[in-house]
């Protein structure tokens, strides 16, 4: 896929950063159909071209946040070799200086986000509950809650699967699985829907 035909899915103002990006690499990028357990994700291939998937699915501001985390780790490997923790401090750098050098890119309530998040950046999204707030808010338009929103004693549904929230444990909620009698944790950032 070329960089003219991921305009479709970004942002305005990107393709300078993605030609900057992509300049010194063979790159294929594949949009693939919503996927629940990853947004995006990156692995070099035999061939030595590298191979970038995203899902369709995502608003253009997420689209190109997801797409700098797996390029960052596409340059952070190139330049600090294989050898290198995935999500280290080589790639925690080059992902910082992606943020930063793209900031403009983003809409003017989602720059201070990026800011604090390029201060440390975290492996994976839904660890920075800024950033998944900000894209939930107008991603939903159906009755579903965050967990935290919800308090001990409350009913809830998620996947089809009634729960009752018993209390919290650590920093995540201890649930009921009212068909099975299971004990989940949930983190405080999963949708749910709350039973009246």
């Amino acid at each position: 896929m070329s960089i003219q035909s991921l305009e479709t899915y970004l942002p305005k103002n990107t393709l300078d950063h993605l030609r900057n990006w992509f300049s010194d690499y063979s790159i294929h990028i594949k949009i693939t159909k919503n996927r629940n357990s990853k947004l995006g994700d990156y692995r070099k291939l035999r061939d030595l071209s590298h191979e970038i998937t995203i899902n369709s699915t995502l608003q253009p501001q997420l689209f190109f946040f997801v797409l700098t985390h797996e390029l960052a780790h596409l340059i952070a490997f190139e330049k600090f070799g294989r050898r290198i923790s995935p999500h280290g401090k080589e790639w925690k750098h080059t992902f910082r200086q992606m943020l930063l050098e793209s900031i403009e890119v983003y809409e003017e309530d989602l720059k201070p986000i990026i800011l604090k998040f390029s201060k440390s950046p975290k492996a994976n999204f839904m660890a920075s509950p800024d950033l998944v707030k900000y894209f939930h808010i107008e991603n939903h338009e159906d009755d579903d809650v965050f967990m935290e929103k919800l308090s001990a004693g409350d009913y809830f549904v998620y996947r089809d699967e009634k729960y009752l929230l018993e209390g919290l444990i650590k920093k995540n909620y201890l649930c009921l699985n009212l068909a099975s009698g299971r004990k989940y944790a949930f983190k405080p950032l999963a949708r749910v829907k709350k039973l009246s």
